[in-house]
This record gives structure tokens, C-alpha cells and sequence, in this order.
């Protein structure tokens, strides 16, 4: 009796010491999923490209007690084996900290989608848990064989990543139905609102910036919907259109983005925007385009998706987006830093933000006075201005509301500290935007120039040079310090820094943006001005 009794208990105890193993890995992987946007394909290339690191983890290591212990069956009792086989898996799987970080930048949001998740990950793993002990009970002995039972826990625990992704697959068709449902609804709602326009904005980079432009700026005289953050996605929109907006709005902005061809395509068919914005075409989201040309394509579809007799407001420096196919009943309003309708002049910067001029076509130049920092957000401006033209705002009542435009948070955000300067523009990062920021750190000549980053990303098979010949355009200013974050990420920027003449003694590389920023509390010094140029999410960490 005593002796199935302690291998019954045996296995009762591993069974709860793996699975609890099992849960946080689970959770781990549903973050990174997460973080993926639900996209089984980038979930799967994260997955491979750190294939060793994600299937083994230290506890797994416990797999090999386990064939020591049935190897030596004939030395020791199967009972013997058993209490063995449970106190190596309780030493090995107790361990779970080091999969719940302390400084997690993005945590796991526990939304209706990953609760569906969750379930199915449960149901598959309570599947294979009975698998598991079917095997185990089925000896001819009638006695339960603890290694097996141990050996599939393990490996069950050890193909979790694998399970997230076949989870994925399944639920896939329902979360289909569901959006399906969210985008009927949004596109009912606005047939009703015949009296209300819709502002579409896309572009590599500067939607977001552009869009609170925007905002601020017709809020002047309409009452104004728009989507917060970077909700520019279907779900975003359709979430915005069908809970926030309401009967007295007069004007819907939306944010557009784009990771595949056809995205902008479908967001048209949700909300057909009467105004259409792009900013620019540029190297951003390389990785899944797969060439400039076809990033172009797709903002473009923002114009084939207006609505007849639309207005088309362009980038008019950047050749690739006045080149687009448009309708010819579209009305286009070209503004550019150079050249187009609105456009820029003497354009200054200090530590309150940016001074320049607005020239219209036709009209006396206005002096505009801004907290935004960059070269590119005078452009976001200049464009938020021939919007706000066509729907019949004078100039002096933009320029009033662009001097309370507010830094949009992580992008060219300037943050003053007690004795020291922050510009934070740790949102995604592209080759002209990291170049804006580095010539936006030198017109400050207080202190040091401090950079921090961990390079840049989703550049395809440019990515390395990218981010060489970024290094390189820094090494050949005054840049005081460069905190690199992660080591095999940031090799590129650090050969390319070298090759500038840039002081190798200069250069510190860090395992985590925590431990730089670990770095600076201990070695700040007054009038120091910091950029933090691009934030990886956790998946990246090294």
C-alpha cells in the first residue's frame, strides 16, 4: 500500500510542478504572440530565428536525469526512481522567475482574444496531460511508469511555443467571424452619418504626429472624432467608429497602417475617407513589403479608396508619393517643406521647440511657434495646414492652435529633468527619422549629447547597412556618448560608428535599455541632453 502510495504521490507532484512550469511559459509565449500583432507568420519567424533559446529552457535540462534514472532501473527500485524523478522535477521546474522579468516594457493584456486562447491552449494541453498518463498507466506491470509520465510533461512543456501557434490556427476562424462582425457594424454606422467626413492619414512614418496635427487643428471649429495612440489597424478603427464616435462629430480621422499590400485596401472598405493624407514612402515595415515600390503601391491604395470627388493632400517633396495613381476626379492639395501650395521657411530650433514660416500660395507669410521638434513634424504640420485650408480655416487660426500642439509621446517628445534634457523618441525608428533626431541633438549646446538605442528594425535585408550607415552619419557629428542596446542588434551601428573615426572609448554596449538607463542615473551630468532614439519590444531582448 505504502508503495503505490509514494508513487502515486510522486506523480501527483510532478504533474502540478511542470504544469505550473507549463503555465508560465505559456504566458510568455501568448505575450510575445501578442506582441507579434496575432500574426502566426511573424509569430513563427520570432519563433525560428530563436529556435534553440525559445525550445530549451535551463529546466528542461532535468530530461537528463531521466534516462539516468531508466538506465539504472536494474541498480535501483522503481520506487526508488520514482521519489528521485520527483524531486529533480521539483528543483528543476520550481524555477519560474526568470520568465516573469521585473522590467517588462509590454506586458500580456488579458483581452477576450487571449482568453480564447488561453481556453484552447488549456483544452490542448489537458489533452495531451491525459495522453500522458494513459501511457504512464499503461505497464503490463499495473504500475505506473513515472519516467514516461515525466518525459512528456517535459516535452510538452518544452513545445509550448509550438502549441501558441497551433492555438492560433484554430481560433483563427473564429476571431475571422468576430472581426467580420466589428467591421459590418462600423461600416452600417457610417453609411447613416451622411453629414460627417472622414480624414484617412497613411505613410511610412509621421501618421500618428500628423493625425494630432490634424486634431488640434480643425478642433478650431468642428467637433472632431478621431483614433488615439496608434489604433491603425481594422480592429483600431472599427473600435473607435463604432464606441467613440458620436452624432455631434463632424470630422473622423483615422490613421491608416500598413505591414502588407491590400491593408489600406481593406481599411478603405471599412471607412471611405473623403481626404486623404500620405505623408511619405520610406524603408519602414521593409521586412514584410519586401521593396520601396511595393510600400508605395500600398499607401497608394489611400487614393484609390477615396471617395469620388475626394481630396488628396500630399507629401509634394517626395516624388514617390506625387507619382501615385489617383482618380481623376480627385482634387490634390501638394504641401512640402520645398515645394507644393504650403510650404516652409526659416525654420529654428531651442529648447521650447521650433519657429518657422508658413507660405501659402496667394497669401502673406504666418509665423508658427510649436513645442514640436523636427524637420518632418514642420512637414506634418505644413500638411495638417492644407487640410485645415480645404475645410475653410484661415491661416492665423492654425498657426494660434499649432503653438498648443503637444509632442506626441515617444516621438520627438522633449522632457526637461531637474538639471538635464530628454528627447524621447523611442517610437519605431526609420532611416530619415533617426537621422531628424540625431541633427535635432545637435542644435543643443548646453552639455553633453548623449544617444541611447538598440538600433533599428523591420528593415529586411537592409537592416544591417541601414543601421552601418546610421552609425557612420553619427560618428561624423559631435555626439558625446552612444549607449548601445544589445550587442549582436547594434554590431552594425558600432561598425559603422568605428569606420566614422568615432572613439571606440565613447561607445558602451548594454544588455537591456535598463541597464543603460542604469548607466546614466550614475553618470549624468548637468546640462546632459539625452536621445533615446527607438525601443525594441520584449521579443527583441537579447
Amino acid at each position: 500500500m505504502t508503495y503505490f502510495l509514494l508513487i502515486e504521490i510522486a506523480i501527483i507532484l510532478l504533474i502540478i510542478v511542470i504544469s505550473r512550469h507549463s503555465y508560465f511559459r505559456a504566458r510568455l509565449f501568448l505575450q510575445m504572440f501578442q506582441q507579434k500583432g496575432y500574426k502566426l507568420n511573424e509569430y513563427r519567424a520570432w519563433f525560428r530565428s530563436r529556435f534553440s533559446d525559445n525550445i530549451i529552457a535551463p529546466p528542461h535540462l532535468f530530461i537528463i536525469p531521466l534516462f539516468l534514472m531508466e538506465i539504472s532501473r536494474n541498480v535501483i527500485t522503481d520506487t526508488s526512481a520514482a521519489i528521485a524523478i520527483c524531486i529533480f522535477g521539483l528543483f528543476s521546474f520550481s524555477w519560474t522567475s526568470y520568465m516573469r522579468p521585473k522590467n517588462e516594457k509590454k506586458p500580456l493584456v488579458i483581452t477576450p482574444r487571449v482568453k480564447r486562447l488561453i481556453v484552447v491552449l488549456g483544452l490542448l494541453y489537458a489533452g495531451l496531460l491525459w495522453f500522458a498518463l494513459s501511457a504512464g498507466y499503461s505497464s503490463v506491470k499495473f504500475i505506473p511508469e513515472v519516467t514516461i509520465i515525466a518525459l512528456l510533461l517535459v516535452v510538452y512543456d518544452m513545445l509550448m511555443p509550438i502549441l501558441v501557434i497551433l492555438a492560433g490556427w484554430i481560433t483563427k476562424p473564429i476571431e475571422n467571424i468576430i472581426q467580420e462582425g466589428f467591421k459590418n457594424k462600423a461600416r452600417k454606422k457610417l453609411a447613416a452619418r451622411k453629414d460627417l467626413k472622414v480624414i484617412a492619414i497613411t505613410g511610412s512614418y509621421g501618421k500618428t504626429s500628423t493625425k494630432f496635427v490634424l486634431k488640434t487643428l480643425l478642433s478650431e471649429r468642428f467637433n472632431v472624432c478621431y483614433t488615439p495612440g496608434s489604433f491603425n489597424t481594422p480592429m483600431g478603427i472599427c473600435k473607435v467608429i463604432n464606441n467613440d464616435l458620436q452624432p455631434n462629430h463632424q470630422i473622423l480621422i483615422l490613421e491608416m497602417g500598413a505591414r502588407y499590400k491590400g491593408n489600406i485596401t481593406e481599411l478603405c472598405n471599412i471607412a471611405r475617407p473623403h481626404v486623404s493624407v500620405i505623408t511619405n514612402v520610406g524603408k519602414a515595415h521593409l521586412e514584410t513589403f519586401g521593396s520601396v515600390e511595393a510600400i508605395a503601391e500600398t499607401k497608394g491604395e489611400l487614393l484609390l479608396g477615396l471617395h469620388a470627388n475626394g481630396t488628396a493632400v500630399l507629401n509634394s517633396d517626395d516624388s514617390r508619393v506625387t507619382s501615385m495613381p489617383r482618380r481623376t476626379d480627385t482634387k490634390v492639395i501638394p504641401a512640402g517643406l520645398k515645394t507644393g501650395k504650403f510650404k516652409a521657411a526659416d525654420i529654428s530650433y531651442d529648447k521650447n521647440g521650433c519657429s518657422f514660416s508658413v507660405i501659402q500660395e496667394g497669401n502673406s507669410p504666418v509665423n508658427v511657434s510649436t513645442p514640436l521638434l523636427g524637420e518632418h513634424n514642420v512637414q506634418n504640420i505644413l500638411l495638417g495646414f492644407a487640410v485645415g485650408s480645404h475645410f475653410g480655416l484661415r491661416l492665423e487660426t492654425m498657426a494660434l492652435a499649432a503653438s498648443k500642439l503637444e509632442p506626441v509621446e515617444h516621438r520627438l517628445e522633449l522632457k526637461k529633468g531637474p538639471n538635464y534634457t530628454i528627447i524621447d523618441d523611442a517610437f519605431n525608428s526609420n532611416p530619415i527619422g533617426a537621422r531628424n533626431a540625431v541633427d535635432v541633438l545637435c542644435q543643443f549646446n548646453d552639455g553633453r549629447r548623449i544617444i541611447v538605442t538598440p538600433g533599428m528594425i523591420e528593415l529586411g535585408e537592409e537592416e544591417y547597412e541601414e543601421n552601418k550607415a546610421w552609425g557612420a552619419y553619427i560618428g561624423e557629428r559631435d555626439i558625446d556618448f552612444m549607449l548601445l542596446v544589445g550587442e549582436k542588434q547594434t554590431k552594425p551601428i558600432y561598425e559603422g560608428l568605428i569606420s566614422a573615426g568615432y572613439p571606440e572609448s565613447n561607445i558602451l554596449v548594454f544588455a537591456t535599455f535598463f541597464d543603460a538607463r542604469k548607466w546614466l542615473e550614475e553618470n549624468r551630468k548637468d546640462g546632459d541632453v539625452i536621445l533615446y532614439e527607438n525601443d525594441l519590444p520584449d521579443s527583441y531582448n537579447e
